[in-house]
């Protein structure tokens, strides 16, 4: 039985919520025998994280708490970024949301 199409845009709660304490475990605790250098890699986890925290404050099955708790800690993680990118270029929410396909981005806001 195919899922209705907001079904298949909107990314699955808990699994985004689990995949980004994954990354921030890893980013906490980078692997040593990483492919890139362990600074590039965790400006790139922490890249990750900023994209994922974005669609978890905007998520429309989060409660009003953790939509503001994941708002935070999106604040939070892009001043880190920033702070530690390499290359100099801020990631911004808007660069994320410009990312998202539109039907992706009309159900999250």
């Amino acid at each position: 039985m195919p899922l209705p199409d907001d079904e298949l845009a909107v990314p699955c709660l808990e699994a985004l919520v689990a995949g980004t304490f994954a990354l921030m475990t890893c980013w906490a605790a980078p692997a040593a025998q990483a492919a890139t250098s362990p600074g590039r890699q965790r400006l790139l986890m922490a890249r990750k994280i900023v994209s994922n925290l974005f669609f978890l404050k905007t998520h429309p099955h989060a409660s009003p708490a953790l939509r503001q708790v994941m708002a935070n800690a999106h604040a939070r993680w892009v001043a880190v970024c920033n702070a530690a990118g390499h290359d100099k270029t801020p990631v911004m929410a808007a660069e994320l949301c410009a990312a998202m396909p539109p039907e992706a981005a009309g159900l999250l806001h």
